[in-house]
């Protein structure tokens, strides 16, 4: 976790950026997924608008949150443990299946002129128990789309690329078909591109047997994917910050409407604005990671991203000026996306195959398993204090988090270390205990 102390540069490099396309595999993926997630982001936005719309309660929203994202906590680690036994390729095409489902049926029920709050919520919960099985099959299935380990970090800052150009369009698009046409279009337009995604890992050409867990138990796999991902201390604390930066900071995507309808006067274009500049900040960040070519140096960033996302959300709490708004949640948004990518990047590296889908679940739990209770206390804090105060307490928890783990970073720098050495990460001691070290090297992934 330790910057490069080899004069290798980390800046941003255009020519470096979209190495992992290179990989037939990874580009099929990174094409059907960045449609489909243009509209998946523009259900996102419709949801909550047409939830606030229909109740103008704050605490709706949080339920509909909770009742959407609280799946993952609850499925996500048993999740894990299947994804590690069963092809993640198969998995993938399953849940996009049921999820296009799931848009086609919020969209009939918008057309049909029945659809209520309570019909919102369980098709959200829904979802939510489709992305506890989704998201670690997802993140597990990158490492065998891109072949070489060096290129992993890259493919993961591009599919941070990828969520967060669809997370700048979708939301713009969003917004204009709202005001115009209503909510409904984007629950069409949202299964129609599941199609794309679909016919894209079809297309794929992978090996159906998958590097199983030997654990057959379900019982004894989770508790050994518990204790392998909590008993090293940079994965724990790596883990343990997304999940208060989670609880306490990501509610603020919640109370956007509040904040673009009775904060800042505005309507639909207000929203789709405040949240298309939250994803060009976390587009930004991507990038950027993208143009990196080595983990090294990562470990630093998180607690400054981390700071950065907070003190944003703080600053956005008091502002009643809406380019200031706008300009305070591009770096809200760019904050969070490099502690995220940032943390991702060193997990992926340090894990070993067989228990990969274990251990990006607890990460998907933490980051989105915990949200659907910060959610939830948002919504009815907000209620009660208003949604500026409720902002402002959330971003002061992930300063607190991120000068937690900054002042824990230099021990934990000693337990990456001899990983990285052993891994090859770190050349110039690597090739002097190669030959002795290669028997603990984790098979290629």
């Amino acid at each position: 976790m330790k910057t490069n102390d080899n004069g290798q540069e980390n800046g941003f490099r255009w020519g470096t950026i979209f190495r992992s396309l290179g990989y037939r595999n990874y580009r099929l993926f990174f094409t059907g997924q960045s449609v489909s997630l243009i509209g998946t982001w523009m259900q996102r936005v419709a949801i909550p608008w047409l939830v606030y719309s229909m109740s103008g309660s704050p605490v709706l929203l949080g339920v509909v949150s909770f009742a959407g994202q609280v799946p993952t906590f609850l499925l996500a680690p048993v999740a894990g443990v299947l994804v590690d036994r069963w092809d993640r390729y198969r998995v993938l095409i399953a849940t996009q299946v049921l999820a296009m489902l799931q848009a086609a049926a919020l969209a009939c029920l918008y057309y049909l002129g029945t659809i209520q709050v309570w019909e919102i919520v369980s098709l959200a919960a829904v979802l939510g128990v489709i992305n506890a099985f989704d998201m670690p099959a997802r993140q597990a299935l990158v490492v065998d789309l891109v072949e070489k380990r060096q290129n992993l970090g890259n493919a993961i800052a591009l599919n941070s690329s990828m969520v967060n150009s669809a997370r700048l369009l979708g939301p713009s698009l969003a917004g204009a078909l709202i005001a115009s046409v209503g909510e409904g279009v984007c629950f069409v337009v949202n299964a129609i591109s599941f199609l794309c995604v679909i016919v894209s890992l079809l297309l794929m050409k992978l090996p159906r047997t998958r590097a199983a867990s030997r654990e057959r138990s379900l019982l004894k796999g989770l508790r050994g994917g518990l204790a392998y991902a909590f008993g090293f201390p940079p994965v724990r604390a790596i883990i343990l910050l997304l999940g208060v930066i989670s609880l306490t900071g990501m509610p603020y995507m919640v109370l956007m409407p509040v904040f673009a309808k009775s904060v800042l006067g505005g309507g639909p274009y207000t929203f789709g604005l405040l949240m298309a500049a939250s994803g060009v900040g976390a587009l930004t960040g991507a990038l950027w990671l993208a143009s990196r070519k080595s983990v090294l140096g990562l470990g630093r960033l998180i607690p400054r991203a981390a700071g950065l996302f907070g003190s944003s959300l703080v600053a956005f709490s008091f502002s009643r000026s809406f380019p200031l708004s706008l300009g305070l949640i591009f770096l809200a948004g760019l904050g969070m996306m490099v502690q995220m990518a940032s943390g991702n990047t060193i997990i992926q590296t340090l894990v070993d195959d067989d228990k990969r889908g274990r251990v990006m679940s607890l990460y998907m739990m933490a980051f989105v398993g915990t949200a659907p209770f910060g959610s939830l206390a948002a919504g009815a804090l907000a209620d009660a204090v208003g949604a500026p105060a409720t902002l402002a307490l959330g971003g002061s928890a992930c300063v607190l988090g991120a000068l937690v783990f900054l002042r824990r970073l230099p021990a934990l720098r000693r337990h990456v270390r001899p990983v990285y050495v052993r891994l090859g990460i770190i050349p110039e001691v690597a090739s002097g205990i190669q030959a002795s070290s290669e028997c603990m090297i984790p098979p290629e992934r």
